[in-house]
């Protein structure tokens, strides 16, 4: 049997070439495609890249400008903060100042008080050992003790002043040298009032207590007599009855001090009696002292004097029955 002689293998035949051809084709295809395509994604990037870097350098511009604007408000807030603390300083030097001021019055004006208090009761008051001496005869004139008349023992008094027109046009100053008059010989009593024929009180922050008495409050109380006025219908009948009702108490000595010019309605004799009944305390003691004052303004100037007749006669018979003076000026002291 004749051999089959083998062909020989041929490793770069045609076929081989042709794949080796077409791999070399495509390289050289993506290359120029790659070539083709990179100018113009770097020249979109370049672009994009400018116009981000112009906004953001307006945005700094304007951050800039913002800085500037703050900067200012903040160099004048710093201005202003110097000139509150400046102010500040000033103000807490006036103060201390103040202070200083205030606390060396003070105590010039409780050495005052003291000095005053001392000398009060000094007047007031004699010693144990003149008391023990006089004895019997001390003891009585104490009791009835009195200056021009007028009993002054007392240790708390209200003033019942009537404010009608009569008396604020033709009488106020006189009321406030007699109002004066009388403070003058209490030196020192241990509670003040001041009321109007009607009842309200000079001080509505006092209503219904005592006014403690100091040399401050006693010029408070002259100085707002000035100008007070508030209504009355110049019948003192609904002042006594607040003073009795309200203040008194049988551990204090009363005085009430009624300053008036005319009573021209009304009955005598029912104010009498309910002065009376508010009035008489144990074994027909009084509660408290009444006196009067009586000013001659409707003698002066009215033609019908008649209700200045009138306040005389009940003026006279209450400070009778109620261990009181009457006192009846004849000039109202224009």
């Amino acid at each position: 049997m004749k051999s089959r002689r083998r062909r020989p293998i041929e490793i770069f035949n045609l076929s081989f070439l042709d794949v080796v051809s077409c791999g070399f084709g495509a390289i050289i295809l993506l290359l120029v495609i790659v070539k083709v395509a990179e100018p113009f994604v770097l020249e979109q990037s370049h672009t994009d890249l400018s116009g981000l870097v112009r906004e953001l350098e307006v945005q700094l511009q304007e951050i800039r400008g913002e800085r500037e604007v703050l900067n200012r408000d903040l160099e004048a807030r710093r201005e202003q903060i110097s000139e509150v603390m400046e102010k500040l300083a000033r103000l807490q030097g006036e103060m201390s100042s103040i202070e200083g001021r205030y606390a060396s019055s003070r105590l010039e004006l409780e050495a005052q008080t003291t000095i005053e208090s001392q000398m009060a009761l000094a007047r007031q008051r004699l010693s144990e050992e003149q008391k023990r001496l006089l004895g019997s005869t001390y003891q009585r004139s104490s009791r009835d003790a009195t200056i021009g008349g007028v009993p002054v023992d007392s240790e708390y008094i209200i003033f019942i002043i009537d404010t009608s027109g009569s008396m604020q046009q033709h009488a106020w100053r006189l009321v406030r040298n007699k109002v004066s008059e009388v403070l003058e010989i209490y030196p020192k009593v241990k509670g003040i009032q001041v009321l109007n024929d009607m009842g309200e009180y000079m001080f509505s922050q006092y209503k219904g207590r005592w006014i403690t008495d100091t040399p401050v409050r006693r010029r408070a109380i002259l100085r707002r007599l000035q100008d007070w006025a508030p209504f009355s219908n110049s019948s003192p009948v609904e002042g006594i009855e607040a003073a009795i009702r309200r203040f008194y108490a049988p551990d204090k000595k009363i005085s009430l001090y009624i300053f008036g010019d005319d009573f021209s309605r009304g009955s005598i004799e029912g104010v009498l009696d309910t002065v009376e009944k508010l009035n008489r305390g144990k074994a027909g003691q009084r509660r408290v002292r009444i006196h009067a004052v009586g000013f001659p303004v409707i003698l002066q100037y009215a033609s019908n004097h008649a209700g200045a007749v009138r306040f005389a006669a009940l003026m006279r018979r209450l400070a009778e029955t109620n261990n009181g003076s009457f006192v009846g000026l004849n000039d109202s002291g224009r």
